[in-house]
Parts: C-alpha cells; sequence; structure tokens
C-alpha cells in the first residue's frame, strides 16, 4: 500500500501563481499548515505528504469566481485558471471513502489563495475494489429482475409527490402496474413521513402490484425509498424485502457514501441511487465536484442505479453534460461496477429521440413522471408512447414520422408540444 496513490484532478482558479496555489492545496491536505512546524521534516514529507504531478494552466479573467480570495499586493487583477493534479499516498487514509474525501475535498475549498476550485476527477487504486464490492446488480441484474431487455426501462415516479394516502396510492400504484410500466419509484420528499409510515406504504404499495401481476403475469419493480438515519436503514430494507419488494431506494447525500456503503452490505435488491441536493454541489463550475468524480465513489459505494438528469429537461444542466454523465456510468471502474444511468426531469416519448442521437445507448432508466401520468388517455398511453418514441429513435425514424402511424406517440407530441 505504501507505494499506491489517489490522483485527483482539479480545475483551479487563483490571483496567484498556479503552482503557489497547487501547493497550498497538497500541503494542506497532508502534511502542511500554514506555517513550518517542527514536525515536518524532509523525510516525513517525501514518505506523508501529497505530491505535485502537473500543473496546466488554461486561461484567465479579470473577475474572481469566489468570494474571499487573498489577493497578493502586487496583484495585476488577473485571475489564472488550470488543471491541477495532486496525488496522495493511499498509506495516508487507506481504502476509506469517507476518509479519502476528507483527503481529496476536505478544507481545501476553504483556502484563501483561491478564487474557485473543482474536483474533476479521481484515479483510485484497485485496493478500494477489494474494500467495496459496489453495485451488487447493475445494468445486468436489473434487466434480469425486471425482465426488458433490448431497450430502456420506462418507468414513472409517484405524483403528487406527498399527501396521498393508502386509498389513494393503491388505487394509482394498482393502475400503474396494469399499464405496462417497468419501474416505479417513491419521490425522494417520500420516505418514512408519520402521516403514512413506510411499513404501512409498503404493504399498501405490494398489494397493489401482487394484484396487478396477478391479471397481467408482470411484476412492476417498485423502488420504496427507504432514507432515514444510519439505524433505520436495515429495518427499513427488511421491510421492503420481507413484502416481497424488489428494489429499495435512498438520497445518496442525505445518508453519505459510507451509508450507501453500509446499505450495500446487507441489501438483497438493488439500490436506487438518487442524487438530490446534487446541484449544490455542482451549479457553479468553479465549485464542488464533477460529475465524473462523484459518480465514481457512488459505484465505489454501491449504487445499482444512478440518477443523471436528462436530455431537453426542466433543470439547469446541459444536454453535453448530461451525455458525459451516461458515458460516465457505462465506463469501466476498477474492472467492473457497471452503474444504469436514470434519465428523468421533463422527460416524455418526445425526448426518446434527442436521449438515443447523443448517447447511442438503450442501457438507460428514462423515467418520466408527468409525461406518462399526464398523457391525454391515461397512463397506459403515456406507456406506450414511450415505448413508441424509443422505438422511433432506436430505428433512425423521426419521431413526427413514426407518430403518423403510432397514436400513443401522436397524442404525445401533441400534448406536450403545445
Amino acid at each position: 500500500m505504501e507505494s499506491k496513490r489517489v490522483m485527483a484532478t482539479y480545475l483551479v482558479e487563483t490571483p496567484h501563481a498556479l503552482e503557489r496555489a497547487a501547493q497550498a492545496i497538497a500541503g494542506e491536505q497532508s502534511t502542511g499548515t500554514f506555517t513550518a512546524v517542527p514536525g515536518e521534516t524532509e523525510s516525513l514529507k517525501e514518505r506523508y505528504g501529497a505530491r505535485l504531478e502537473r500543473v496546466t494552466a488554461l486561461d484567465e479573467v479579470r473577475q474572481p469566481s469566489l468570494p474571499g480570495a487573498k489577493v497578493p499586493p502586487s496583484h495585476n487583477g488577473v485571475y489564472t485558471r488550470g488543471e491541477v493534479v495532486v496525488s496522495f499516498p493511499l498509506h495516508n487514509f487507506g481504502p476509506s471513502i469517507p476518509n479519502l474525501m476528507a483527503a481529496v475535498a476536505g478544507n481545501l475549498f476553504e483556502l484563501r489563495e483561491l478564487s474557485g476550485l473543482r474536483l474533476m476527477d479521481l484515479e483510485l487504486p484497485e485496493e478500494f475494489a477489494e474494500r467495496y464490492p459496489g453495485p451488487r446488480f447493475g445494468i445486468e441484474g436489473t434487466r434480469r429482475l425486471t425482465g426488458v431487455e433490448g431497450r430502456p426501462i420506462i418507468g414513472t415516479i409517484v405524483k403528487p409527490s406527498v399527501g396521498l394516502g393508502a386509498e389513494e396510492l393503491g388505487a394509482l400504484v394498482y393502475e400503474l402496474a396494469l399499464s405496462g410500466l417497468d419501474f416505479i419509484k417513491d419521490d425522494e420528499l417520500n420516505a418514512d413521513p408519520p402521516y403514512f409510515p413506510l411499513r404501512e406504504k409498503v404493504e399498501t404499495v405490494m398489494k397493489a402490484i401482487n394484484r396487478a401481476s396477478d391479471r397481467t403475469g408482470k411484476r412492476v419493480m417498485y423502488a420504496f425509498n427507504i432514507t432515514g438515519d444510519i439505524g433505520d436503514l436495515r429495518r427499513n430494507h427488511d421491510t421492503v424485502v420481507q413484502a416481497g419488494g424488489s428494489c429499495v431506494m435512498v438520497s445518496i447525500n442525505s445518508i453519505g457514501l459510507a451509508g450507501l456503503a453500509y446499505l450495500n452490505g446487507f441489501s438483497e435488491v438493488p439500490i436506487h441511487g438518487h442524487r438530490n441536493q446534487w446541484g449544490m454541489l455542482t451549479r457553479h463550475g468553479l465549485l464542488g465536484m464533477s460529475f465524473t468524480a462523484y459518480q465514481k465513489l457512488c459505484r465505489l459505494a454501491g449504487a445499482d442505479h444512478l440518477h443523471v438528469n436528462g436530455l431537453s429537461s426542466k433543470f439547469y444542466e446541459s444536454d453535453e453534460s448530461v451525455v458525459r454523465s451516461v458515458q460516465n456510468c457505462m465506463k469501466p471502474l476498477l474492472g467492473g461496477y457497471g452503474t444504469m444511468p436514470v434519465l428523468s426531469s421533463g422527460q416524455w416519448a418526445g425526448t426518446a429521440e434527442i436521449t438515443y442521437e447523443r448517447t447511442r445507448t438503450v442501457d438507460v432508466m428514462h423515467l418520466a413522471g408527468g409525461g406518462i401520468l399526464a398523457h391525454p388517455e391515461g397512463p397506459a398511453a403515456g406507456v406506450e408512447s414511450m415505448k413508441q418514441g424509443w422505438e422511433a429513435a432506436v430505428r433512425g425514424i423521426p419521431s413526427g414520422q413514426f407518430a403518423m402511424t403510432h397514436l400513443a406517440l401522436k397524442q404525445a407530441i401533441d400534448k406536450f408540444t403545445k
């Protein structure tokens, strides 16, 4: 382990020389402090210090991206941006995600030498794969459990997000389960509320799913939101599994990466990873971290499915960023860890065309809330329109042309493009 290192790539903005800013990052996050101390010997720094691997200047700006940087007296008004690669000795923290985060994303965001900092990527040694088994199901396991091959898994979200009682939720899930959907999930806002506790919700939902399955022969996968304190996760998971549930969902940024890894240690069903709160970590281009780095950590910790936003969505993220996120989830990580990207937010049948055109894959979960529930002919037609939208996309037929002979898709286009 002593020779192994973690490589962290940062986008940096600074009023100082790039090399000085990079040295501040390396020193603060390993052996150094704001001034030399007696114990920081050269031999100690050699063995335990972070090391600059590469500094690449990119461009210059006249205004700082973030407040609070300490400007040198001789400052010429220029803020330099660059890519900085720093390596950290693995033996400083071991193959531990929580302690890794303290090293690569700790106090350095507060350094006054910086007017912008973003963690862009991580390269991890194989010891992390030995410690963290990664997704137990991933793309292949989810396809096996849903019985869906050759096309995306089509799903929806329970709406309204909160407020439905047992009678309303049971009726909605029953209708959705009869509609031909592959997947239904709780909204992130609804986990174990006092007005309708998780145990009662699980009983209600599974009763509706089993009833529908008796009619259709198809058992829809339902992701129950089991987000809670660490002590709640096993109890909530067991409640779902003992009732016959086939998926659990957690808000990753609420339970933390350590909570996700803990759940993955015993989960008997796929873990649907929701990234709500992600915007506060990434929306500013010179702060937080990129999804490239984030998804690696989530996959290590065991997310079988991971939200990536959606193309032509209602949120701020660009289509280019969403495409990169889909691709990132599918890249090999330490020899494995395939995680299914989950496309959601403002999705409907018409977004299948651009999604396939840009990503060239059907190994995604495509979730549409209003795009299915608000179809003018009801949820079953909404599901059919999604399948037709994807069929047209994969066959390379423009959706408008395909809609001329496929009524559900035509009705969706008429409804959602007004």
